[in-house]
Formats: structure tokens, C-alpha cells, sequence
């Protein structure tokens, strides 16, 4: 009897000693995490938090970038928006987003890394990269890309042979319904492919809309719910079932593919004559062959070539299919486009690059597409180098920088019908206007350094399409405007008629 008792005894000791180990971990986690979410001294304000999950909860996943602006209205130009992995505070404001991007000091330079970030990018390439490893990989891209054409006529000549063949693929659906968003992505994508990879693929190439569809689906995948989850909960996240795992098979498949490119480019790699970007790369490798001193090798080549691939194809293929949107859905604004294209090229030509200062009401049309499209709503993040101060506020090292464009482009003091798509934004006694407030490449030393081809292929590609069709919606089909989030914010997939002119 006295050994059944004790037993129990001992057995609800232990029971009471397990449980009361739980609840003073779980306390301790709590407190941890209540210390850790301290708000420093002279920190921006901003709404509640909650141990591990910060901000998370405020954030509506559909529209981030509309649903801060109550916070905005709230709170002030600096609102401090914590995640449960970093300190952020978004910057709105004309003033201050200049400060942030163009500091003297470059204390906004880095680049921040969420948990899928680390481990897809590590730190490594171009857009993810920061320090000494950033400065050397974007220094380089910069001269091999003017190398490889951008800037030179026959670049441009290269965009307009692309832009041809696009409207011939177009052509071939007689007027009927299609979607058009791999076919503007395949011509895009044709153009950086062919200064990093040395060649285009066919529009019925297999391979390549693989690779195209990929794209696609890790660009849409990175913002959804289970996805950011991951970023709150990464080792509990890597056991349980979800998108997440999609995301890093979609990354290693495109990382297998650059991989093979530059296999076979080096079976005949010559150093004294290259071909492209990844013979460049190449080359600049054999020439630093100590790693220690040098961010020259096979991870940065495929990260850098992966940064290209992606910015070089996505960016630009969603304002074109922004802009072929708004022209069905504003077609007295497409007929003033026709007008003007008939008037200074005609149908004989080919649109050029020096046909754009004779053409303000089409540039004017591609501006308010890039302003109202918003494709990147809050910019590429930044982080904090070092403590700084910003706006009277003290910002530790390490806080994330997130510069509200949406608001700038979107400001009713800078723009006369802000949430309306109006190209006389653009327009000044019927010329073209620059506008201070319109920073959709963002600005100084990290901003976007493939703009000038940008501005160039949306010129070509918009005006060469708008010169051989008229863009309409499918007959008792309403089109909608409804956003698509991702890494950018893109148009629900959509059909569209494409007319032909004569």
C-alpha cells in the first residue's frame, strides 16, 4: 500500500514538475520576447505589437501598400511596422525618401534579409547583396552590360527586332481573345537573356516557358500567407506541408538551369572574346583567383545572372501588361496614342528611340502606366548600416527601411487626379514633363541599375504594339484592374483582343 502511494505521489510530482517547467519556459519566452519588443528610446511610434509576431497581425496580406496608409494618417511620415524578424519603420514622404536614398553617408545602403531570402540568395548577387560584395558585383554589371550594348544603337536594334517579332506572335490571334503574359514575357526576357545568356529563345520554346512560368510562380508565392509565415516560424515551417516548399524547388530549378548555361559556356570559353555577361563573369573570376580578397566566383555568377534574369524579365513585362490593360479599358486614351504613333512614325517604320522626344503624349501614356501600375509599392527594402537618426527619430543598426511609393505616386498635392489614370500628369503645354515626385526605379546608388534599358524597351515595345494594333476587351467581357500581389504587384490574369490596324 505504502508503495502504491508513493508511486502515485511520485508520479504527480513529476506530473506538477513537467508542467510547471512548461509554463516557466512559455513565461520566460513571453518575457524574452516582451524585452526584445521593447521600443528603443526616440523610436518612431506605430500600432501594437505582440511577442513574436510584431506588427504581423495589422498587415492585410491582398493590399499591404493601401492599408499602411491609415497608419500614415495615424501615426505620422515614420511609423514603426515590426515584423516578428526584424524592426521595420516605413519613410513617406518626398523629403525624407530622398534623405533615405540618397544619405551622404550611405547608412541606408544594405539590404535587409527575411529567413527565405537568407536561404535562397545568402547575402550573395546583386539585389540582396550588401558591403563590399554588393560594390564590387554591381560595379561590374554596370560596365559589362555597357559593353554588351546598353546605351548603343545596337541594343536598341535588338529590342526593335524583338519588338517585331512579339507583334507577329500577336498577329497570329487574328483579333480573338488571348492572354497575353508569357508572350510579353518571352519578348522581355529575350533582351537581357541575349546580353547575360548570348542568345533569345523561341516563343515555342518548351524549356524556356518552364523557366518563364517558374519565374513567374516564385514571384507570386514570396508574399503569400504560408510564405510569410515561414518567415516568422522557419524551423517549424520546414516540417510542415505548404507553398514554401514550391518556392525553394521553383529557386533550385532556376538555379539548376543557370548552372548548366555556364557549364557549356565554359567547354568553349574563350577569355579573349566574350560573348556575354557570364563569359565576362568568367573571366573577372580567373583574374581574382583568391576568394578571400575577391566576391568573384560560381554562387555570386549564378545569383547575379539569376538578379538580372529576374529584374530584366518581370519588372518590364508587368508595366507592358499594365499598359495594354488601361489602353482596352481607355481607349480614348489609346486613339491620342494612335494619332501621335501615325503622325511621327506611320506604319512604314519601325518605332525608334529618337522618336521619343517627338512623341510626349506616348511617353507621357508609359510614365502614368509605371505610376498607377506601382508594381513595386514600397520599394526594394533597405537596412540600417549603422544607429542614425531620421525625421528626430533614432533608428538602431539593423532597422528596416520600407519607402512608401505608393503615397508619393499617389499624393493628391502632387498630382491633380491622383487615383485616376491621366496622362497629363506628364504633360506641360503639350510636351512631356519630368516630375520630381516619380521615383518608380527609385533613386541613388542602389537604384534600379538596369533603368536606361527599362525606359528603353517600354518605349519600343508600348509604341511598336500600339502602332500595329488597337487593344480592345473580349466581346461581353468586363475587364478588371484587380491586383495580383507578389513581389510585384501585377494584373490578374487577363484576355484581351488585339485588332489590327491597316
Amino acid at each position: 500500500m505504502l508503495v502504491a502511494v508513493g508511486s502515485l505521489a511520485a508520479t504527480l510530482w513529476g506530473a506538477l514538475h513537467l508542467h510547471t517547467l512548461l509554463l516557466g519556459a512559455v513565461a520566460f519566452l513571453f518575457f524574452a520576447g516582451f524585452l526584445k519588443s521593447r521600443r528603443p528610446k526616440n523610436y518612431p511610434p506605430g500600432p501594437w505589437r505582440l511577442n513574436f509576431l510584431g506588427s504581423f497581425f495589422h498587415l492585410d496580406l491582398e493590399k499591404i501598400h493601401l492599408g499602411l496608409k491609415q497608419y500614415v494618417k495615424k501615426y505620422g511620415n515614420i511609423v514603426s511596422m515590426d515584423l516578428a524578424y526584424t524592426s521595420a519603420v516605413l519613410v513617406t514622404g518626398l523629403p525624407l525618401i530622398k534623405e533615405v536614398l540618397t544619405h551622404p553617408d550611405q547608412d541606408y545602403m544594405n539590404r535587409p534579409l527575411s529567413p527565405i531570402q537568407e536561404r535562397v540568395f545568402s547575402k550573395r548577387g546583386l539585389i540582396m547583396s550588401s558591403g563590399q560584395i554588393w560594390k564590387e558585383q554591381r560595379r561590374f554589371t554596370l560596365t559589362t552590360l555597357r559593353n554588351f550594348g546598353l546605351g548603343k544603337k545596337s541594343l536598341e536594334e535588338r529590342i526593335q527586332e524583338e519588338a517585331y517579332n512579339l507583334t507577329e506572335v500577336i498577329a497570329e490571334e487574328k483579333g480573338q481573345p488571348f492572354n497575353p503574359h508569357f508572350k510579353i514575357n518571352n519578348a522581355v526576357s529575350n533582351i537581357i537573356c541575349s546580353i547575360i545568356f548570348g542568345e533569345r529563345f523561341d516563343y515555342q520554346d518548351a524549356e524556356f516557358q518552364e523557366l518563364l512560368r517558374l519565374l513567374d510562380e516564385v514571384t507570386y508565392l514570396e508574399m503569400s500567407p504560408i510564405c510569410q509565415l515561414y518567415n516568422f516560424f522557419p524551423r517549424i515551417m520546414e516540417f510542415l506541408p505548404g507553398p514554401h516548399h514550391t518556392l525553394f524547388r521553383d529557386w533550385d530549378k532556376l538555379k539548376s538551369f543557370v548552372s548548366r548555361v555556364i557549364e557549356n559556356h565554359k567547354r568553349d570559353w574563350n577569355p579573349n572574346e566574350p560573348r556575354d555577361f557570364i563569359d565576362a563573369y568568367l573571366k573577372e573570376m580567373a583574374q581574382h583567383p583568391d576568394k578571400t580578397t575577391s566576391s568573384f566566383d560560381e554562387e555570386n555568377l549564378i545569383r547575379s545572372t539569376l538578379d538580372l534574369f529576374l529584374a530584366g524579365t518581370e519588372t518590364t513585362s508587368t508595366t507592358l501588361r499594365w499598359g495594354l490593360l488601361y489602353m482596352a479599358l481607355y481607349p480614348e486614351i489609346q486613339e491620342k496614342v494612335h494619332a501621335e504613333i501615325d503622325r511621327v512614325v506611320g506604319q512604314g517604320q519601325q518605332s525608334s528611340l529618337a522618336n521619343r522626344e517627338s512623341m510626349p503624349y506616348t511617353n507621357a501614356v508609359i510614365h502614368e502606366v509605371l505610376r498607377m501600375g506601382n508594381i513595386i509599392p514600397l520599394n526594394v527594402p533597405r537596412e540600417v548600416s549603422v544607429d542614425t537618426a531620421l525625421g528626430g527619430y533614432h533608428l538602431p543598426k539593423g532597422t528596416m527601411i520600407l519607402t512608401n511609393l505608393t503615397a508619393l505616386h499617389r499624393d493628391p498635392t502632387e498630382w491633380a487626379t491622383p487615383d485616376t489614370f491621366n496622362p497629363e500628369h506628364f504633360l506641360e503645354n503639350g510636351q512631356f514633363k519630368k516630375r520630381e515626385s516619380f521615383l518608380p526605379f527609385s533613386l541613388g546608388k542602389r537604384g534600379c541599375l538596369g533603368e536606361q534599358l527599362a525606359r528603353a524597351e517600354l518605349f519600343l515595345f508600348f509604341s511598336s504594339l500600339l502602332q500595329k494594333f488597337t487593344f480592345k476587351p473580349p466581346e461581353n467581357k468586363k475587364l478588371s484592374l484587380k491586383v495580383r500581389m507578389g513581389l510585384t504587384l501585377s494584373p490578374e490574369s487577363y484576355s484581351i483582343c488585339a485588332i489590327p490596324r491597316t
